[in-house]
């Protein structure tokens, strides 16, 4: 990943074992986290694999972390952040959460499909606002 165009997000990993502080590094078609000493990457937060262990999938935890991501009314940027909770299991569950204007707006989905949650968050917005920029292309 370039380090002129890649994002990197604090966050948590959650499982059985524990809780522990991660860093999530997304460059706009790939995101990537270390846990435990374990590199995993993907297309997709729902599709994290191991690569150095024969790409073994994450599963059987909860990764959460929150990330800048300004709305745009009238041409003016105003502070927003997107609250993300993935949890990895049989299923991908995914919900985003923008705290903007003193309200939450909400999307959940099954699959951990994140364009389409944030998609839904931004359709809940007031008319004539959007976010001031793209996140993944793919993830």
């Amino acid at each position: 990943m370039s380090s002129e165009s890649t994002e990197v997000w604090t966050g948590w990993y959650r499982d059985r074992s524990g809780a522990e502080a991660i860093v999530i590094t997304a460059d706009g078609r790939h995101v990537a986290a270390r846990i435990r000493g374990v590199e995993y990457t993907g297309e997709s937060f729902a599709a994290l694999t191991a690569a150095d262990e024969g790409g073994r999938a994450l599963t059987g935890c909860v990764l959460e972390w929150d990330l800048p991501l300004p709305v745009v009314v009238d041409g003016a940027a105003q502070q927003a952040t997107l609250a993300c909770l993935l949890t990895l299991g049989e299923r991908a569950d995914l919900s985003l959460t923008l705290h903007y204007g003193g309200a939450a707006f909400e999307a959940c989905v099954a699959g951990g499909d994140f364009e389409g949650a944030l998609e839904r968050v931004r359709r809940q917005l007031p008319a004539g606002a959007d976010f001031g920029r793209r996140l993944l292309q793919a993830a």
